[in-house]
């Protein structure tokens, strides 16, 4: 229990470089290895003073003593690195989307469990006030029978943001808009409300076709399996910033809704013999230069992985959740084909 818990990191772009920091940070951490196809110097990651490799091979072959490996590398490899974690006998901590397909998730699933070790998702979210806020008054019944819900996640991703040197945009590497940008929305919308069934969906490239290998904007709809009808509709062709991404819940006995730029603030609640507490502020987004991303709650992940290895609690967002993300990305996008 006093022992420090050590961690290697996997890709260090922005968010691999976060993972690094919150795990320096935290008292009960220590990050052992860093690896990236790129220098530190290209990367920008001087200032930790630990062994650097240029490959996930590398790391493995060294003879540092790593409890836990963070994969924070492009999409596409998520499912081949997360492999290497779990059979070299290291917990893993996988960003978002778990990988591209279910089944590569369901095969990093068996995998944690043959190799007795945890698997834990990326889905930072979670963490934010009126997503615990939302998640409490729904588990506790306040709205009564769901309705309709209704996401809508309207941001800018422009050619500042997919540059042609970048994995961004690539059909094998970022799987799609849903996958890269969006799939913290679904993860929550799952979390919420459970799986969803009779998906019909309409998809559109309006200013993305010189930029991505995919869609750009879509229109979702479905049943959710415990009742009530949703939809998500997206876009990145959004002019120069963010609009925003809200949730909005209509209940039988009220009406809620989540925006601001990553569900991060309550902009309505009306809900019968009900009287909203206030809630502790959001943390900012993550920063991508002229980008802002979902809210930034690495911290508490790591915090995650610290308390349940030493048994102090559960996970937060645990394998099989990340496995239903992928699975309800997958088939809105097999829409596509019909």
């Amino acid at each position: 229990m006093t022992q420090k818990i050590k961690f290697a990191v996997v890709g260090c772009g922005h968010i691999g470089k976060r993972h690094a920091e919150m795990i320096a940070r935290n008292e009960e951490c220590e990050l052992v290895g860093l690896v990236d196809v790129k220098s530190p110097s290209v990367v920008g990651i001087d200032q930790f003073k630990v062994p650097f490799y240029s490959s996930l091979e590398e790391l493995l072959q060294s003879d540092l003593q790593i409890d836990v490996i963070n994969v924070a590398t492009p999409n596409g490899f998520h499912a081949e690195h997360g492999m290497k974690v779990l059979e070299s006998g290291r917990h893993l901590v996988i960003e978002k989307p778990m990988s591209l397909s279910k089944t590569d998730s369901e095969k990093l699933i068996f995998k944690g469990l043959q190799k007795h070790k945890q698997v834990f998702c990326v889905m930072q979210n979670r963490y934010s006030p009126p997503s615990v806020w939302l998640k409490d008054l729904l588990d506790a019944g306040t709205l009564g029978k769901v309705f309709m819900v209704q996401i809508n996640c309207y941001w800018n991703r422009d050619e500042r943001y997919y540059k042609p040197e970048s994995w961004h945009g690539k059909a094998d590497l970022d799987g799609g808009t849903l996958f890269t940008q969006f799939s913290h929305f679904i993860d929550l919308m799952y979390w919420y409300f459970g799986d969803i069934k009779n998906i019909q969906a309409k998809f559109a490239d309006f200013n993305h076709a010189e930029l991505t290998d995919f869609e750009d904007s879509g229109f979702v709809s479905f049943d959710f399996v415990t009742g009530g009808m949703g939809s998500i509709n997206y876009s990145t062709s959004i002019w120069d910033k963010n609009l925003e991404s809200s949730i909005t819940v209509i209940g039988e006995n009220g009406s809620v809704k989540v925006g601001g730029q990553y569900m991060n603030e309550v902009e309505y609640c009306h809900i019968k013999d009900y009287e909203m507490p206030e809630l502790a502020p959001t943390n900012p987004g993550n920063d991508y230069g002229a980008y802002k991303g979902s809210a930034a709650n690495h911290h508490y992940i790591i915090e995650n992985v610290v308390d349940v290895l030493k048994g102090r609690s559960s996970i937060t967002t645990n394998a099989l959740e990340g496995l239903k993300v992928v699975d309800i990305i997958e088939r809105i996008y097999e829409m596509k084909k019909k």
